[in-house]
């Protein structure tokens, strides 16, 4: 997986500038079939804008005061696990088709595209196409989530 990263920042003067642009070095597999990149991360929300390299630092799949921008690639195949992030998660299926299951059997199919909310619930990832499929996630901390879960 190659994703390019573009970050910018400010100068001396307060001019913004690109502080950098490289292929995400960070590639990494939770499963079979799995690979991810952290493209940023932040600690809080809102967040410092500081020149620390987000993508640097060490978080689990979310980050319970912050936000964690992810790109993921599934490959036909991919190994499942069922999960929940404790976070509210925006996902845009960049190419590719998938499905998304639902801890109650619910199914829901994905293509290049197409968005998705996912509200801490329980869910999994299942591509049965015969291409990747690359989505791009931004996670953000969420509040209430055992209470929603009862």
């Amino acid at each position: 997986m190659k994703i390019r990263r573009v970050v910018t920042g400010h100068d001396e003067s307060g001019k913004a500038v690109v502080k950098i642009d490289e292929v995400c070095q960070n590639v990494i597999s939770r499963r079979p079939k799995h690979s991810s990149c952290v493209v940023w991360t932040t600690a809080s929300v809102p967040a410092e804008v500081s020149d620390e390299d987000g993508a640097a630092r060490k978080v689990a799949t979310s980050d319970p005061h912050g936000t964690v921008f992810r790109i993921v690639q599934y490959e036909p195949g991919v190994a499942p696990r069922m999960h929940r992030t404790e976070s509210i998660d925006y996902a845009a299926v960049v190419s590719g088709e998938i499905d998304m299951e639902l801890d109650d059997g619910v199914v829901v199919h994905l293509k290049q595209g197409d968005t998705l909310v996912q509200r801490a619930t329980i869910h999994n990832w299942v591509n049965r196409g015969t291409q990747p499929c690359v989505i791009a996630f931004v996670l953000i901390g969420a509040k209430g989530v055992k209470d929603a879960v009862g």
